[in-house]
Formats: structure tokens, sequence, C-alpha cells
């Protein structure tokens, strides 16, 4: 048992984020499914806590792992910064300290025992968990353009992130296509145009570009999407297309930015603390904004709220380091590393409009940081020969 958790524990991980964003409002027994994933979250975090604890070569061998190092710093910058700015009665900071670190040792464990799995067969797996998870939603709610659609998940930005990502990572998966999986790609792309999410415009191109790259295929593919525009642009609907056209990519973002700014310049050097990712001082937004105002919305405004300039700084000079090493490294590859590229460069590009890379239980944050992770060890295998 232990053996297989810790071959599929990252699997479980990014699937179990399925179950929690579920909304609790669903109807009876898809209204407890979130709370299950919240404790199959907190099984996977101390079971993982237990392999560690009694297997200190596990430690040594692969969490302190070349290829992890970087994540072995950022959980070393946790906990530094735990010390100064936190006290053991900090429930939250503590508990986010510990999920990061479980979390990014679960990652490493899982992919140096079970790279070929997580290489070739992983994301067809998630892919067909999304799938029946939208289905799902189909039958509880099958009217998918009556305003933004969100299926069964906590709202339509959640259920676009899921809807894209699987298009995506099903469209570049290297195995041919077969006529389920044909039709589980349009499923979801019309889902991801209905959720209204402005950020699948984003990473739908991204992935033509990825799989196509500059060719007259995509240039065809271009034509068809000026086309889908000007015919969806004038229905009265509230897909992502209508939104783009009505309030542009980022719309009421930059409200929102400008208390992400204040709120990181009301604290620049240290900043809010662990348990304040995605956060923003509602005390220096006015009273009639404070409901629209939930967060900045933006990655790495949301860093630099939560660790202040110089923790947070040095945290996404790891990010944008590692992630720019690798894209150097696999950008003209083949095979489905490109899809873990693709994944890296959607969440840095999106992190400018969304709060990803922060958090701990969203799915394209789990993603961006198990990608990071599986091609620093491929990187790792390539340049060492062991592959």
């Amino acid at each position: 048992m232990l053996k297989w958790l810790v071959k599929y524990g990252a699997l479980i991980c990014v699937l179990n984020t399925i179950l929690q964003n579920i909304e609790r409002k669903m109807p009876y027994p898809l209204s407890v499914l979130a709370d299950i994933g919240d404790y199959i979250f907190l099984f996977l975090m101390f079971i993982f806590s237990f392999i560690i604890l009694v297997n200190p070569e596990l430690i040594r061998r692969v969490i302190f792992h070349k290829a992890f190092g970087f994540l072995v710093l950022i959980n070393f910058l946790n906990l530094l910064y735990f010390i100064f700015m936190h006290n053991i009665h900090d429930k939250e900071a503590i508990e986010f300290m510990l999920a990061r670190g479980v979390q990014f040792s679960l990652f490493s464990i899982s992919i140096y025992y079970n790279i070929n799995y997580y290489k070739n067969t992983f994301f067809l797996h998630v892919s067909y968990a999304i799938f029946l998870m939208i289905l799902v939603g189909l039958i509880v709610e099958p009217n998918i353009f009556s305003g933004r659609y969100q299926g069964i998940t906590v709202n339509p930005n959640m259920l676009g992130a899921f809807s894209c990502l699987a298009f995506s990572i099903l469209f570049l998966h290297e195995s041919k296509k077969s006529n389920l999986q044909l039709f589980m790609l349009f499923i979801f792309f019309i889902i991801s145009f209905a959720s209204g999410s402005r950020a699948i415009l984003v990473g739908i191109m991204l992935a033509f570009l990825f799989k196509y790259g500059f060719s007259i295929k995509n240039l065809g593919f271009g034509v068809f999407g000026v086309l889908l525009f000007l015919l969806v642009v004038n229905l009265q609907l509230e897909t992502s297309i209508n939104r783009y056209a009505s309030q542009g990519l980022l719309g009421d973002r930059i409200l929102q930015y400008e208390y992400g700014l204040k709120t990181f310049l009301n604290k620049p050097w240290l900043g809010y603390g662990l348990d304040k990712y995605s956060y923003i001082d509602k005390d220096l937004v006015p009273i009639n904004l404070r409901g629209p105002i939930k967060g900045a919305h933006n990655g790495y405004l949301a860093f630099l709220v939560q660790y202040g300039l110089i923790f947070g700084g040095i945290i996404i000079s790891i990010i944008f380091y590692k992630s720019t090493v690798l894209l150097r490294k696999f950008y003209r590859k083949k095979g489905n590393e490109v899809i873990y590229l693709f994944i890296i460069s959607f969440a840095l590009i999106s992190s400018l409009f969304e709060s990803l890379i922060t958090g701990i239980n969203a799915f394209h944050t789990i993603l961006f940081w198990f990608a990071l992770s599986f091609l620093s060890y491929t990187n790792y295998l390539n340049e060492n020969k062991y592959n």
C-alpha cells in the first residue's frame, strides 16, 4: 500500500483538487465530495509526513536530490520566514508551511520512483477524470450558455482552468487520438469558452502554438478563430469571447491590482505572512468596493504581499530562473515533455491576471509546481545519461 502511495501520490494529489473544488451547495451526494477531498488532502499530508520521518535515507537520496534543490530552497525560505515573522500560535501559517513542504516532497518522491508513468500515462488519466467531472456537471446543469457556466465547480473560472488544461494536455499528448478522445477535446473546447474565463483564450492559443508553431496550419486555425470570434461576439452570451470583447483581457483586474499594490506598499519589506496568500488588506479598500475586491488576481503581486520584497523577490527569482533554464532545455524537444513546458508557460503568463503559483490546492498551481519538478528531474537524467 505504501509503495503504491509513494508512486502515485502526486496523481492522487492532482486529482483530489477536482473534489476540493466542487461547489458545496451542490445536491447530495455531490455536496459532500469537497469534504471528502479535504480529508484525502489531510490523509496525504499525514501519510507522506510519516513516510519521510521513518525513512531518513529517502530525505538524503530523493528530497535533497540535486534536481529538487529549488524546492528544498523554497521550503527553507518558508521556515526562515516563519521564524522571523510568526510564532508557534500562528496555526494557519504553520499549516501553509507544512502543507507546502510535504507537497513538494510528495512530488519529488513520486517523480523519482515513477517517472515513466508521469511521462507517458499521467496526463491521460487526468484528462479522463476531468471529463467525468464535466459530464456530471452537464447532467446536473445542462444549460451551458445560460450565463457563465460553472458545472459542479466552485466558480466559472475554476471550471475554465480545468477544461482548458484538460483540452491542452490531451491535445498536446503524443499518443494517437481515439474517437472518444476527439469527442473529449470537443467537449473541453466548448466548456472552456462557456465558462467565460478570459484566461482560456491565452491557454488555447498557447496550446496551438506549442503544437504547430508558426506554421501554415496554425495560420488556418487563426483564420478559423477570427471567424469564430466574429460569429460569437454578436450573440447575447457570456462566453470568454463575449467577455473579452466587452471587458478586454484584464477588465476589472486593474482595480484589484491597484489595491493589491497598496496592500504590498503598506508592508513592502516582509509582507503580511505565510497565511496571507492571494490577499488584499480590506482596511485599505473603501467600504463600497470590499465586495468586488477579493484578491490581487496577480500571482507575482500575491507573492510580494505574502512574503514582502525580500523573501518574495527571492522566491520569484527562483521560479523565473528554474523556468528559464527548463524552457531553454526543452523548447525544441518532442514528446510529452512539451505538455509540462506548456503548463509552466501558461502559468507564468496567466499569473499576470490570476493568483496562480501561490496557493496549495488550485489545480493549475499544483500542476505548475509538479511540472517544474518533473522537468528538472528529467533534465538531470538527460544531462547524466541515466535514462
